[in-house]
């Protein structure tokens, strides 16, 4: 670990290290820049992240690449219909001295891949909801404690609902961003087509050590933010919600319930974490702006009249964001 004379050149330092990073993934994900950057953003923001995409798009290798350039460990749970919350958590076993012993589930590790999340019943859903807020986990009356830093992504299908559970309303809440994975522009599919059709494979370089991301993410939080920044963080989530003083007036047509007080606080920390990489030393609006659809659009309900009239959500956080 590197020891740095002051928080504006360990920022720097930091920036620096930030753009190796995405030029080592760079290397094995083709395209999707701001997926990566946004997913980064999550990590050094001690949030998780939702990732929106159909299948085929490279998430579970998006995940290994930036395990293996952050030097974490890694591991991925498929969501089944018949996965139970041992099977991610841990269970004690008998022991032949007839005592009990715990044996840990994936959940330990650096960071998870939660692939097809919806794909299991709310009950085993609400197994991750104590390891993403406190990174620790209960069973029976002992409390576990996951090695920090801790990252759950988790990957939903769009386009396959038979047989899916809608995610709770407090584990959505947990996560700090949602993150859309479109389809590759068509010159990135050919590069796509070209690197994974042939026997030679990319190697990547660690950029981070563990040590080193706790104390970025410990840093970013040092990040002073000016008073103007905190009020329209504020005041943005507060538009969101429907029939209160501060409401927009496209909330209280197309909206039937708005973001509470995390998102507010994401809003923050995101927009530092975002400033930090783009070499500023504190963040302003516009880095509040960068993150704001990737923080609200899964916290904001749409009524039946936005479905109707085919309002997008992406169109009405577009509105709040504009004046």
């Amino acid at each position: 670990m590197t020891f740095f004379a002051s928080d504006v050149e360990a920022l720097k330092a930091f920036e620096k290290k930030y753009t190796v990073l995405t030029q080592e993934i760079a290397k094995v994900i083709i395209g999707q820049d701001e997926v990566v950057r946004d997913v980064i953003i999550s990590i050094f923001s001690k949030g998780h992240a939702l990732l929106l995409g159909v299948p085929g798009l490279a998430k579970t290798l998006l995940v290994n690449t930036i395990a293996q350039t952050l030097g974490l460990s890694y591991k991925r749970i498929q969501f089944t219909p018949d996965l139970m919350p041992s099977d991610i958590i841990g269970s004690e076993i008998l022991t032949e001295s007839r005592e009990f012993k715990f044996i840990q589930g994936p959940v330990f590790s650096n960071i998870i891949l939660a692939d097809e999340i919806n794909r299991t019943p709310p009950k085993t859903q609400s197994a991750l909801l104590e390891a993403m807020q406190e990174q620790s986990v209960t069973v029976g009356r002992t409390s576990y404690f996951i090695e920090k830093p801790f990252f759950v992504l988790a990957t939903q299908n769009p386009i396959e609902q038979e047989g899916t559970y809608p995610l709770p309303e407090a584990q959505l809440d947990r996560f700090m961003f949602n993150i859309v994975l479109d389809y590759p522009t068509f010159r990135q599919e050919i590069d796509i087509v070209k690197a994974t059709t042939g026997l030679s494979k990319t190697k990547t370089e660690i950029v981070f050590t563990a040590e080193e991301i706790l104390f970025f993410q410990d840093l970013i939080r040092k990040i002073p933010v000016p008073d103007n920044v905190f009020e329209y963080a504020v005041k943005l989530v507060a538009k969101t919600r429907p029939q209160t003083e501060m409401a927009h007036s496209i909330t209280n047509e197309y909206l039937s319930w708005g973001a509470g007080p995390r998102a507010s606080q994401y809003l923050v920390i995101g927009a530092k974490c975002h400033a930090a990489i783009n070499g500023k030393f504190s963040p302003d609006i516009e880095d509040v702006k960068a993150v704001a659809h990737q923080i609200l659009r899964h916290r904001l309900v749409r009524n039946y009249k936005a479905v109707a009239e085919n309002i997008g959500m992406e169109h009405i956080i577009s509105q709040l964001t504009k004046e």
